[in-house]
């Protein structure tokens, strides 16, 4: 057997860029390892659950990716709640997800996605989770109590703030959020004139979003207009979305069938019902989840301006 590795100097570009990662890309690993070790050490199991599904969440804005009939999961979320049901009550899951048409500065079709539900929480509790996670993946890559993203420098070490939707809109929007809604503009008002501003000097919970824009959460018992679900802001980047879950199978099917008119309406591909899930719903348990980017927590704690510069193969590499 004969042959020798070629120079570095003879790599091609590809290869070239791949290895430029090298530091970005252990560092990733130490952040997945410390993310596991904060889970074990709160008694959440780690599961796996399937990424081709027969069905996925009916969701709007959500493309799915047709697999041989099937989808591939945009979330591992239905799959983890059958598991709630059958009497897990602690889990979390770092697996792969697709959505189909995202392609940008900080989105990826397939891209790595950390889920976690706990049984008996409210999105308050998690949010609070959430902040205790993220400070602990920080402290794990010596970052002390201060994140520098680009040129800002966020402060990690207080109780982080919290802010309604709607309190978002009146310091932020040119509009108010009653009129975005009315004129179908919420979502375009949100990303350009309100997240853009989040999360710079503190990361933000911003909470209290619309009902009609929490389709698997459950509203809001002062106030039905609010369902109860967050996201979590850092430098204007979304790093999470989290929910105090809806547990009402007759409600969930409501929202679905309004989510799948609107995706046909819009004539999106739809995916059938998700007819085992909502059928195990009657044994769900009170419950609180949330589905956090993991890419998106490597650019920010390595601070990289893309998201193709903390995943090894971006899909314009293949």
């Amino acid at each position: 057997m004969s042959g020798s590795c070629k120079s570095v100097a003879e790599r091609p570009l590809h290869l070239s860029r791949l290895l430029a990662k090298k530091e970005t890309l252990i560092m990733r690993n130490r952040v997945l390892e410390a993310v596991r070790r904060f889970f074990e050490k709160d008694g959440f199991m780690e599961v796996e659950t399937p990424c081709r599904v027969p069905a996925v969440a009916p969701e709007r804005h959500i493309d799915a990716l047709v697999s041989e009939g099937w989808y591939l999961q945009t979330s591992p979320e239905l799959c983890m709640k059958q598991m709630l049901c059958a009497g897990y009550d602690r889990i979390f899951q770092i697996c792969r997800c697709f959505r189909k048409g995202e392609r940008g500065r900080i989105h990826l079709p397939e891209f790595t996605l950390l889920e976690w539900y706990a049984s008996g929480w409210d999105h308050f509790r998690l949010m609070a989770h959430t902040e205790a996670l993220l400070k602990y993946a920080a402290a794990g890559q010596h970052k002390g109590g201060t994140l520098s993203y680009q040129g800002h420098t966020v402060d990690l070490r207080k109780p982080w703030p919290r802010m309604t939707v709607a309190e978002a809109f009146d310091r932020f929007a040119p509009i108010p959020l009653n009129r975005a809604l009315a004129e179908a503009r919420f979502e375009e008002v949100l990303a350009l004139e309100v997240e853009a501003h989040l999360g710079f000097d503190a990361p933000v919970f911003l909470y209290g979003y619309p009902a009609s824009r929490g389709s698997l959460a459950r509203l809001d018992p002062e106030d039905p207009s609010v369902a109860s679900r967050f996201e979590l802001f850092i430098c204007g980047i979304e790093l999470c979305n989290g929910f105090h879950e809806l547990t009402d199978p007759v409600e969930q099917r409501r929202r679905f069938e309004k989510e799948r008119t609107a995706q046909q309406r819009a004539g999106k591909t739809m995916s059938p019902m998700p007819e085992t899930f909502l059928n195990t719903m009657p044994w769900m348990p009170d419950c609180a989840g949330n589905a956090l980017g993991l890419d998106r927590l490597v650019m920010l704690l390595g601070d990289v301006p893309t998201i193709d510069s903390v995943v090894a193969f971006p899909p314009e590499s293949l």
